[in-house]
C-alpha cells in the first residue's frame, strides 16, 4: 500500500460512500423508505445498460454508465436538490461546480481529470452520451412516482404541466421513444 496513486484513489472510494447517506424525496418502488443518492446513480446505471437501443442517438453504453454514476458524487457536498423545491436551488451550481472540484481532486491526477471532463459534460448535456444520460436522469423519476401512486408528485402537490416541463425536453432529446412511455406514465397518473 505504498502507492501513492492507489492511497489517492481508496481516499475517493471512501469519500463518496458518502452518497449513500444522501437521502432523496424519491421513496423506493415498494414505499418501505425513500431512496438514497448512490441508489439512484446504480439504477440510472442499470437503466442504460437496458435501455441503450432507446437513445435518440448512438451512444457509447460504457461512458453513459460512468457519467450516471458520478453525476450525483457531488451531492455529497451540495446535498439533493428536488426540482419541486424551487427555494432550494439558488447557488446549487456553484456548490455542485466546487464539489466536483474538491471530490475528483481526490483522485490520481489522469483519473480526476477523466471524470471531472465526464461531470462537466453531463452538466452540459450537449454530446449524445450525455443527452441519454439526461434523459435518463429525468426518466427513472417519473417511472418511480407512476409505480408509487403519484410518490413525490403527490407528497409535493406537483401538477402535470409542471412534471412535463421538467421531463419532456431532456427526455425526448436524448430518447424520444422512453418519452413517449414518460408521458403515458405521467397521462395515467394525472387522468385517473
Amino acid at each position: 500500500m505504498n502507492s501513492p496513486d492507489l492511497q489517492r484513489q481508496l481516499a475517493f472510494l471512501r469519500e463518496i460512500d458518502r452518497l449513500k447517506t444522501v437521502i432523496r424525496k424519491s421513496p423506493l418502488i415498494d414505499q418501505s423508505r425513500r431512496e438514497n443518492s448512490a441508489e439512484h446513480s446504480w439504477h440510472l446505471a442499470m437503466y442504460a445498460l437496458v435501455l441503450s437501443e432507446h437513445a435518440a442517438a448512438p451512444v457509447d453504453v460504457l461512458r453513459v454508465v460512468k457519467m450516471l454514476l458520478i453525476h450525483d458524487i457531488v451531492e455529497i457536498d451540495a446535498g439533493d436538490v428536488p426540482f419541486h423545491e424551487p427555494s432550494t436551488h439558488a447557488g446549487q451550481a456553484e456548490r455542485e461546480q466546487l464539489a466536483a472540484e474538491r471530490i475528483f481532486a481526490l483522485l490520481p491526477d489522469a483519473q480526476a481529470a477523466e471524470l471531472r471532463s465526464l461531470w462537466f459534460e453531463f452538466e452540459a448535456g450537449d454530446s449524445n452520451d450525455a443527452r441519454f444520460a439526461k434523459a435518463l436522469d429525468r426518466f427513472q423519476p417519473m417511472v418511480h412516482n407512476a409505480a408509487t401512486e403519484g410518490g413525490t408528485w403527490v407528497e409535493f402537490e406537483v401538477t402535470e404541466a409542471q412534471v412535463i416541463a421538467r421531463g419532456k425536453p431532456p427526455i425526448e432529446r436524448g430518447a424520444p421513444t422512453l418519452w413517449e412511455a414518460a408521458s403515458e406514465l405521467v397521462e395515467g397518473h394525472y387522468r385517473r
